[in-house]
């Protein structure tokens, strides 16, 4: 079980559901992001109502070999407001290396300070023989598992326009030497307003995993451009105490032209 979630990579967790992986998440070629992205984010937390700057995270992806197998190098670094570091320090980063051929992970990466904790973990996928190895075993794992980085970036290549609202899409995730069976359910497509700008956007809930943070259940929604690039710009979730927000802020080299920028502030 998950024993520590923080709010700075909260799009990446969801919570047990008895489904099988869907054949979407089995081979999809990625069309949705190119090496050399960026993408920021502020981090916002409420108890009260009123939301603070909680902190700041970027997404950014190059391409590199990793065993001689060409891959997407993504990385997540959260950090929390130096500010509010008195109250709850934040400094954790997250990558994954995804084969570039059928976006499944090949090596995800995980360092967490959070507070007083601390993680190391070092996670080598191998599909062929459906093993995941780390420094506490060797774990079998099923056809097109993901990790919680590569899984964002594999929800970025759906192709929406073949679901119905409220159709769930399941897939696998391999988290803390586990595997979840998990889902996302789309929720249609609407117009969003952000701290960056007013998007014409496609809307989702990701089931949470119960943890220290999350309560579980369907408590975040998501929203991601309704253009190409499917990238992330309005995340919101209640937590245990309070809620918590992510809008986008900045990006550089997208795929495509960020067409479902309506306007900016």
């Amino acid at each position: 079980m998950v024993k520590k979630i923080t709010a700075y990579l909260f799009i990446c967790f969801f919570l047990i559901h008895p489904l099988r992986a869907g054949d979407d998440f089995c081979g999809i070629r990625n069309m949705s992001f190119v090496s050399g992205e960026e993408i920021n984010y502020n981090l916002y937390y409420s108890v009260i109502g009123l939301y603070l700057n909680a902190g700041s995270a970027k997404f950014t992806v190059t391409q590199e070999k990793i065993n001689e197998t060409p891959s997407y190098h993504a990385t997540c670094i959260g950090t929390s407001n130096a500010r509010y570091d008195w109250i709850f320090k934040v400094r954790d980063r997250y990558e994954t290396y995804i084969d570039t051929l059928n976006l499944q992970p090949i090596k995800f990466v995980r360092h967490i300070e959070e507070g007083t904790y601390k993680k190391q973990e070092n996670i080598v996928f191998n599909q062929k023989l459906n093993t995941a190895s780390g420094a506490d075993g060797v774990y079998k794992i099923p056809n097109c598992v993901q990790d919680v980085v590569s899984s964002i970036y594999y929800l970025r290549n759906i192709d929406f326009n073949k679901y119905k609202v409220d159709e769930r899409i399941p897939f696998n995730l391999f988290l803390d030497n586990q595997v979840y069976n998990v889902y996302i359910k789309y929720l249609g497509k609407e117009m969003v307003k952000t701290q960056y700008g007013t998007f014409n956007a496609i809307k989702f809930k990701p089931l949470l995993l119960k943890g220290t943070i999350f309560e579980g259940g369907e408590k975040m929604t998501i929203w991601v451009t309704d253009d190409l690039n499917h990238i992330p710009v309005r995340i919101e979730s209640a937590i245990v105490v309070g809620s918590v927000k992510a809008d986008m802020m900045s990006f550089k080299n997208l795929r495509y032209p960020l067409s479902a920028l309506v306007k900016t502030r």
